[in-house]
């Protein structure tokens, strides 16, 4: 067993993330991760992933597999791993340790049977007398012939005795120990506790800092006195807000379902480095109240001090009552926060075109799209404004993608103050003009303004045929950019086949 886990490498802080694989990555579990993982990084300290895998009946491997999964997504690395499972003979130890010293005893009851002290106000379990004070020689008498039990702390209870520690974010807590229950450490099947194990490990690894969710603050207690009956110095603990829902619920996964996944935001289209823009700006905030962030700066501007202590409500639209979670693969758009989508259609409008292109190619060719990496680098920034999610640009841009548009309505062909036979003469025209310009933006540009002051009409009423012809809407990028990138021979096709829809 180490030393004090605040004794070595001072100022170096050693932080976990140690989620339990009970299902897939959780937004709120993700987001501890990235607390933890910019104050290791701000700091120059050890970031480790621990496995909190010791309920074999709930752990599977699709969810190791989704926390994985999610973390790589979002780019984040960790310097030393473990599996708590692995560490039994540890856990063991330290509970020997304990009960060596008389600060645990063994309880032959069932758990919770009612025979026992009660706390006065809440009503709650505390312990049970027969056995808390229950003779040594009686205790191992009745252990060596084989009865289960499960071994519990002796919490103080003397009058005044109290459990006191500092959390960097909600300040000093105290709680007596008359009003703690005597907590089991070990179970009766022999498997250690959450509490146990999360404390052994903590110690062994030299965890310096605990950054968890605010749900783990009454644990805190029960923590804080195993790693004294252990003769070691607590970590310094800071908990974090919940993430909660819009009625004011704490978020779940059976309740909210996919929306609440984080591979559900990749799969819609999220930056890694928006999502955790996101993420950070639920309970945090940085002095000068920015809101879009790179990882450097987020890095940089990360403290304790700037978390908040009320619950931070993501903003998501919830399904109708009664009505089932949507599967990850059929979320719409608008079910995300809509802090969220503002602040990915940012960062996609910060992003580089080559990189942009880049993030976007494999959509387009999973959707089972032919689309060279060239075509692709010239269709980018004709969209890159007008999509907020990776994934729009199947709709941003599919008329780029297809040799035959969709059907779509003839009256889109019609100009503002114009008929059918306008439509009609103006596709006809341009048809003849653009059969032997260059098609570049400046000679287009200059070719069908000519051709509208010709058959004098306005450039709008001239420029809207056009663009339903080719791209099938009226909601388009801009038209002459659109003409380079398509190309002569498409956009005739598809001009000589919006004629007959208006004539």
């Amino acid at each position: 067993m180490s030393e004090s886990p605040n004794s070595a490498s001072p100022g170096r802080p050693r932080v976990r993330f140690a989620p339990s694989p009970t299902g897939f990555l959780h937004v709120g579990s993700a987001r501890t991760f990235i607390f933890n993982w910019l104050y290791v990084r701000n700091k120059g300290g050890t970031m480790i992933l621990r496995l909190d895998d010791t309920d074999a009946g709930r752990n599977t491997d699709a969810s190791v597999n989704s926390i994985f999964e999610g973390l790589k997504w979002l780019g984040l690395s960790w310097d030393e791993e473990y599996k708590q499972s692995e560490r039994g003979e540890l856990h063991r130890q330290m509970a020997e340790t304990i009960f060596n010293k008389g600060l645990a005893y063994r309880d032959f009851t069932p758990a919770h049977t009612g025979d026992g002290q009660k706390s006065g106000a809440q009503g709650t379990w505390l312990f049970n007398p027969g056995m808390r004070e229950l003779s040594q020689q009686e205790s191992d008498r009745r252990a060596a012939a084989g009865e289960p039990f499960a071994l519990r702390f002796r919490v103080p209870r003397e009058s005044g005795q109290v459990v006191r520690f500092t959390d960097a974010v909600y300040g000093e807590q105290v709680k007596a120990g008359a009003d703690i229950e005597d907590f089991a450490l070990v179970r009766s099947d022999g498997m250690p506790t959450y509490h146990l194990a999360s404390c052994a490990d903590d110690a062994d690894l030299r965890i310096s800092h605990i950054i968890r969710g605010q749900d783990h603050l009454t644990n805190t207690f029960k923590h804080v006195l195993i790693f004294e009956a252990a003769g070691m110095t607590p970590p310094q603990f800071a908990h974090l807000p919940l993430l909660v829902a819009p009625d004011g619920t704490k978020l779940s996964k059976r309740r909210h379902g996919a929306v609440v996944s984080v591979t559900t935001y990749r799969d819609a289209g999220f930056l890694p480095e928006a999502f955790i823009n996101f993420l950070c700006l639920l309970g945090w905030s940085p002095k000068n109240n920015r809101e879009q962030m790179t990882r450097q700066e987020l890095i940089d501007s990360f403290s304790l001090e700037g978390i908040n202590r009320a619950n931070a409500v993501v903003n998501f639209k919830e399904a109708d009552v009664g009505q089932a979670p949507s599967p990850a693969s059929s979320v719409p758009e608008d079910t995300f926060d809509p802090k969220a989508l503002w602040l990915n259609a940012e960062h996609i409008r910060g992003l580089a075109i080559e990189d942009l292109s880049h993030r976007l190619l494999p959509i387009v060719l999973e959707a089972g799209f032919n689309l060279t990496s060239e075509k692709m680098l010239r269709i980018t920034p004709l969209i890159r404004e007008r999509i907020k999610l990776l994934s729009d640009v199947l709709t941003a841009a599919d008329f780029f993608f297809v040799d035959q548009l969709p059907p779509y309505d003839p009256a889109e062909l019609i100009p503002q103050k114009g008929d059918a036979a306008l439509a009609a003469k103006v596709l006809k025209r341009a048809k003849e003009v653009l059969a032997s310009v260059e098609f570049r933006h400046d000679p287009l540009d200059q070719a069908l303004r000519a051709t509208a002051q010709e058959l004098g009409v306005k450039a709008g009423q001239m420029f809207q045929p056009i663009r339903v012809a080719v791209c099938g809407r009226k909601n388009a990028p801009p038209l002459f950019e659109t003409l380079e990138v398509l190309g002569r021979e498409t956009t005739l096709a598809r001009i000589e086949q919006a004629i007959p829809r208006v004539g």
